[in-house]
């Protein structure tokens, strides 16, 4: 299993009433887009969320959240969150919430 379908298939739930999105193998897993800008994905058994690079401190105090380092290397504006962080359903909505949120003020591609 390259990611998780499960997770990828909440995720799709939670996105299909906005218009604009569109899905793309990366990462070694599935990005969703929006208007052609990633807000979020699955890499593993972990949901990929796109924020503002100012919020990404924020965001790693969270529980089960870490940093994204696919490149070996940090990324600012990019978070991972563990499973455990994901098991509630209210949890993972907000998550993608926010990736949604960020791609949606960026020009359209």
């Amino acid at each position: 299993m390259a990611f998780d379908e499960v997770l990828a298939a909440r995720v799709r739930t939670l996105l299909a009433k906005r218009s604009g999105i569109t899905e793309k193998q990366m990462f070694g897993g599935i990005g969703f887009l929006l208007n052609g800008n990633m807000c979020c994905g699955v890499h593993k058994k972990e949901l990929i969320v796109r924020l503002a690079a100012g919020r990404t401190d924020d965001a790693l105090a969270e529980p089960h959240v870490r940093v994204i380092d696919l490149t070996g290397r940090a990324m600012k504006g990019w978070v991972l969150v563990r499973p455990e962080g994901l098991n509630d359903d209210r949890a993972l909505a907000n998550w993608v919430r926010v990736g949604a949120e960020f791609a949606s003020k960026l020009p359209e591609k």
